[in-house]
């Protein structure tokens, strides 16, 4: 195969052709450069290496085919600062060994190879290590001084969520004005049942384009499973159309939904931790609900985030439970009645007898019968109304 030069901006060159034939060479397997994409951005041409089917469509189609489980072993190799074995997916797929090409803590790609005849030794090891530092260079080399500069505040803005640094420091990393008015802005895939989000700091990288374009004052960086964006002298209005324009662009080219949550407005920015903590608390009940908007600020969510917050101390603090509801709930578990959840249906229905049958599909009378049920065998006084919102919190937790 011809090893010809690409212009894709990303390190696509000569010299990382001629890196990964060479760590071919000490590997005894095809080697492929990708980028965080999974785009193939070269790779080895030695002609007694080997190679399996899936490795040479990525190479004809210079891109790796989107497979589900390859996304867990991508976020498996992201997450490793060594050398990470793979297992074969398919029978004829060949095992493979992979490395994180990084600079510092800035992802920039992987390196993928498959496993010689004698398997991974301690010299492919160090080959694939080197050839990752190599690599680094190499991408980073090609980059502008404006994507340098995007890295130096992402860096600025992942030690200031983390409370490293001064708020003069970190106003003076972050380029920020003397009396600051900035928003944080967070970004998540939402949590479908049974399907795996494609790894975070992709969704990360696409973000860090897209805000690069439409705000360039605006920081980008990636903690944990959320990308968080500081956006600097706008109003809250402005934040929300940005927000929303966000979420719809960087949705396209995924299966998964994604949520936003905006933090308030403030001029510290020794309080970007706690603005972390805001977005975290939004992020948490909207990219588990699809019925979510897909953005939300606190006052959008504040009754889901403070309901999250009493069942985080009812679990700290087992010993704060009604015991009469707990008691309740055991039985309905042993006992396959249902009083837990006709005295929910009673709460949320404001004490109307009526429509609470109606939610539970029994007769009025039936439902009065286990209302009375529950004060002869829990001793639950559903009279007093601090008593009746101590049971429906702990209820609709429980459900």
């Amino acid at each position: 195969m011809e090893c010809t030069e690409s212009s894709t901006g990303e390190g696509t060159s000569e010299e990382l052709f001629a890196l990964s034939t060479a760590i071919a060479a000490v590997v005894g397997g095809s080697v492929a450069i990708e980028d965080l994409d999974r785009r193939v951005l070269a790779y080895s041409t030695l002609p007694d290496q080997l190679i399996d089917d899936l490795r040479r469509q990525g190479i004809l189609n210079r891109q790796v085919p989107d497979e589900p489980r390859q996304l867990s072993q991508y976020r498996a190799v992201l997450n490793t600062t060594g050398v990470r074995r793979l297992p074969p997916l398919a029978p004829d797929e060949l095992p493979r060994a992979a490395v994180a090409i990084r600079a510092g803590d800035l992802p920039l790609g992987t390196i993928w190879a498959i496993e010689g005849s004698e398997g991974l030794t301690s010299a492919s090891e160090r080959a694939l290590l080197d050839g990752a530092r190599l690599a680094a260079l190499h991408m980073l080399r090609r980059r502008s001084a404006a994507e340098l500069d995007l890295h130096a505040r992402q860096e600025a803005l992942h030690g200031a969520l983390n409370g490293n640094g001064s708020a003069a420091e970190t106003r003076f990393r972050l380029g920020l004005s003397d009396q600051p008015q900035f928003s944080l802005l967070g970004l998540a895939p939402l949590r479908v049942a049974g399907r795996e989000s494609p790894p975070v700091v992709r969704l990360g990288v696409s973000a860090a384009g897209h805000f690069a374009a439409v705000h360039t004052e605006a920081a980008v960086t990636t903690l944990g499973r959320t990308v968080y964006v500081l956006l600097p002298e706008l109003s809250a209005p402005a934040v929300r159309r940005l927000a929303e324009q966000a979420v719809t662009a960087l949705a396209r080219s995924r299966d998964v939904p994604l949520r936003s949550a905006i933090s308030r407005c403030d001029v510290d920015p020794g309080e970007l931790p706690q603005l972390r903590t805001e977005v975290d608390d939004i992020l948490r009940v909207t990219t588990t609900d699809p019925t979510a908007p897909p953005v939300a600020s606190l006052e959008d969510a504040h009754a889901r985030v403070l309901l999250a917050h009493i069942g985080d101390t009812l679990a700290r603090e087992p010993r704060l439970r009604h015991p009469s509801i707990a008691a309740m709930l055991e039985h309905d578990r042993e006992q396959r009645t249902s009083y837990g959840a006709s005295v929910l249906a009673w709460l949320d229905a404001v004490g109307n007898i009526g429509q609470a049958a109606d939610l539970l599909g029994c007769h009025p009378n039936t439902l009065k019968y286990r209302l009375k049920r529950v004060r002869e065998l829990f001793g639950l006084d559903l009279n007093h109304p601090d008593d009746r919102l101590s049971c429906w919190l702990q209820l609709r937790l429980s459900r």
